[in-house]
């Protein structure tokens, strides 16, 4: 009966060990399972960790399995979390309100900005991103949902942001982003998510867009539905945060 048992790599033994293998794999079947319901290429969309508030070591954890992109939205968490992991190669994502006093950091920093929502700090992060680096990937924001509350642009204004963006020298374009209304209901959540896509349809030629970021924990498959490119996923990968 030789060769009826096999001992478990030592992969599969820390994939096994490892708090969040099931979480993860939970949301990429999630993925995968809308990609394919909504007649989505496999792999067209890109999944965004969120890693604000959670520890260095969650990070690294959640990377040993294969995941690359983190996005954070507090600064001075995100770069003292970046010392800590500086011996991985991940993409760090900034995807909060950019402060104008903390831009220089973020531009230095970061590979993508998901946030940018008005003129004036697309110009400082051009100006500020380091010569020695690749151009910074930003997508502008849109306040699709009209919330006060919320930051991003209006659609009305959005043509006159992305031809500012464009011609910036030290930024590359990417596309649009949005953190809609909360809705509960799958087709009422697919509503902003649309109103995007519809926007991003009609400008991707002009502009060379390729980037959707919308979607997070609560709406992945609405978002998927309606073709985001990058989701962002928090709490569905690392649980609630503290």
């Amino acid at each position: 009966m030789q060769g009826r048992f096999q001992r478990p790599t030592r992969r599969c033994m820390w994939k096994n060990m490892n708090p969040f293998a099931a979480s993860f794999q939970a949301v990429r079947e999630q993925i995968a399972r809308a990609e394919a319901r909504y007649g989505r290429r496999p792999g067209s969309t890109e999944l965004l960790a969120v890693s604000k508030t959670q520890p260095p070591a969650r990070v690294r954890a959640l990377h040993a399995l294969g995941q690359r992109h983190f996005g954070e939205s507090y600064l001075q968490e995100a770069l003292a979390k970046m010392a800590a992991l500086e011996d991985l190669p991940l993409t760090w994502h900034f995807i909060g309100h950019v402060q104008s006093n903390k831009s220089a950091e973020v531009a230095a920093r970061f590979s993508w900005v998901h946030s940018v929502d008005r003129t004036k700090l697309a110009r400082r992060l051009s100006e500020q991103r380091p010569m020695g680096l690749p151009p910074l990937n930003v997508c502008v924001q849109v306040n699709i949902s009209a919330e006060a509350s919320k930051a991003g642009v209006e659609p009305a204004e959005l043509d006159t942001l992305l031809a500012a963006v464009a011609i910036l020298p030290r930024l590359k374009l990417r596309g649009l982003m949005t953190l809609p209304a909360p809705e509960e209901d799958l087709q009422r959540q697919r509503l902003p998510f649309r109103r995007l896509a519809a926007l991003f349809a009609e400008r991707r030629d002009r502009y060379g867009l390729d980037t959707l970021s919308m979607g997070t924990t609560a709406d992945l498959e609405a978002a998927i539905a309606e073709g985001a490119t990058f989701v962002r996923v928090g709490t569905a990968l690392f649980g609630p945060r503290t």
